[in-house]
């Protein structure tokens, strides 16, 4: 990313937020149908739940943890995948701006209102607008301004499906997750170990996959290691998954001075799947009730 795009985001951030940084089914089945029993390796049950998570195109879900330069949070989303939209409410407490915000992703223009904003730029509306923006895609296509961390920015039911890379996966035991009967499982993932996955890969969907896992790691910043814990329900369906790893952090970039990596803050969220496959609607608000934050951004930038 060049240097006038970093100098535009930061700009947004410091309009927006003021200066801060910014299917699941139930039952109780015999243990023969629990996923990764029965003679079933753990690596089979991962790949099936990764082939039913490529199957979704709506998602109702939770996020809950801590998060780089955030701190703190939670969040609960919609999200549809054709035509793409999204809807979230999320609250950071820790670090940067504290407070709630409802964000939508709707025709690629982002909308943002809540009290974790700066009030006092809405003139009187109740959210802002900023375009274009683009959420649920990889890693150098997701554009939400840094009003979303950037582990967050990715589409979960693609995120779930990084385990399919790990060498060594286990099965932890059942559990039971919202009322839902669950197999949890766990191991490790590297970028060595994606690329790895990709070129062993058997087929055309699998190496597609493990390209598209390779892109979701670089999106979350991780400094090496990723552990990922993921509860499949007796559909070999997905039904919680957990990252956990230390980060990077990009420093410079702007004022002449060199982009650089440097130590991050930890990453530990829990995605957890409420719904699928199920109607999503989200509309844009009302214009008479919206201020457009990219000319406020480029008077703060230039100004």
């Amino acid at each position: 990313m060049g240097r006038p795009a970093i100098a535009r985001r930061a700009a947004f951030a410091a309009v927006l937020l003021g200066g801060g940084t910014v299917g699941c089914g139930g039952g109780s089945p015999s243990d023969s149908a629990r996923a990764g029993s029965s003679g079933e390796t753990p690596a089979t049950a991962v790949a099936k739940a990764a082939e039913n998570a490529e199957r979704i195109k709506s998602l109702h879900y939770r996020v809950t943890g801590t998060v780089p330069e955030r701190g703190r949070l939670e969040a609960e989303a919609s999200m549809r995948t054709e035509p793409a939209v999204m809807k979230m409410t999320m609250k950071a407490s820790g670090k940067g701006a504290d407070g709630r915000m409802e964000i939508r992703f709707v025709d690629e223009v982002m909308y943002v209102s809540g009290s974790a904003i700066d009030s006092e730029k809405l003139g009187g509306r109740s959210w802002f607008s900023a375009d274009p923006a683009v959420w649920g895609r990889g890693s150098t296509d997701n554009e939400s301004y840094r009003v979303l961390p950037a582990p967050i920015e990715g589409n979960p039911a693609a995120q779930s499906t990084m385990l399919t890379a790990a060498k060594g996966v286990r099965r932890i035991g059942t559990e039971t997750i919202d009322g839902t009967r669950t197999t949890h499982f766990k191991g490790t993932v590297t970028g060595r170990g994606i690329s790895a996955a990709r070129d062993a890969a058997p087929d055309k969907a699998a190496r597609e996959r493990q390209i598209g896992n390779l892109d979701q790691f670089m999106m979350l910043r991780i400094d090496d290691t990723l552990t990922v814990d993921l509860w499949i329900d007796d559909d070999d369906r997905t039904k919680q998954f957990r990252m956990q790893g230390d980060t990077r952090a990009t420093r410079g970039g702007t004022d002449g001075q060199p982009l650089e990596f440097v130590d991050g803050d930890p990453l530990d969220l829990t995605f957890t799947f409420l719904d699928a496959n199920q109607p999503v609607t989200v509309a844009a608000p009302p214009s008479e009730d919206t201020a457009d934050l990219a000319a406020q951004a480029d008077e703060a930038q230039t100004g």
